[in-house]
């Protein structure tokens, strides 16, 4: 695992959903991120938190 990357509890990424359609998320390990295909957001993961705020969100682009 890349240094930077900080690992989420993986109980905690059970519970989370996307704040803006409530719907299931999936970790993308290389980019550090949860996404929300529905959304099609990713949330970051900063120090092992996720940022689950959609102002901080990246817009997913086909």
């Amino acid at each position: 695992m890349d240094e930077k990357m900080s690992k989420v509890d993986p109980k905690l990424l059970d519970l989370l959903v996307c704040p803006l359609t409530k719907g299931t998320l999936s970790l993308d390990r290389e980019r550090n991120e949860l996404v929300s295909e529905r959304a099609r957001l990713a949330y970051p993961i900063r120090d092992g938190i996720p940022i689950m705020l959609v102002s901080e969100a990246r817009k997913i682009e086909d």
